[in-house]
Formats: C-alpha cells, sequence, structure tokens
C-alpha cells in the first residue's frame, strides 16, 4: 500500500492526535467531567476518525482506480473499497 507509505508521517499524525484525544476522554471520564465535556471530546474524536479514513480511502482509490490501474484490477479493488465501507458504515 504505497498510498500510505507515501503519506505515513502526516497519516501517524493523524493518528496521534486521534491518541491524545482517547486518553483525554478518558481523563475527563475518570474525573467526572460534565457530559456537554464528554459529548464534545467524543464528537471530536469521531471527527478525527473519520478524516483519517477519508484521507486513506482517497488515497486508496486514487492509486488503484485510478487511470493506471487494469480492468480485473478495478473490479477487485472496487470490490474491497465496498467491503471496507460497508464495514466502517455500520
Amino acid at each position: 500500500m504505497s498510498h500510505t507509505t507515501n503519506a505515513s508521517a502526516k497519516l501517524l499524525a493523524r493518528v496521534r492526535r486521534i491518541k491524545g484525544q482517547a486518553a483525554a476522554l478518558e481523563s475527563a471520564l475518570g474525573e467526572g467531567a460534565e457530559c456537554m465535556a464528554v459529548l464534545q471530546q467524543i464528537a471530536a474524536i469521531r471527527g478525527a476518525v473519520n478524516g483519517l479514513m477519508r484521507e486513506v480511502l482517497e488515497g486508496h482509490i486514487r492509486e488503484h482506480l485510478g487511470p493506471g490501474a487494469s480492468a480485473a484490477q478495478r473490479g477487485a479493488e472496487t470490490e474491497a473499497v465496498v467491503a471496507a465501507l460497508r464495514s466502517y458504515l455500520k
């Protein structure tokens, strides 16, 4: 998956931010934070994960379904993307 290798620093930075947000959520819950603060943190984490998914999915589509892909590769990759989206959107 060279599209994730090429952008690994950027993707890892996103993952580290998500990790920090999850740690902040854990602390907030442990300290008995207000419900709205907890909900806001959960929404922020969800947005960050969605952004990460969007970035990786876009790279995958551009690399594996773009102009350089064969018809057979496009068919297989389309099915893989559909399966990933179904799993993600459950």
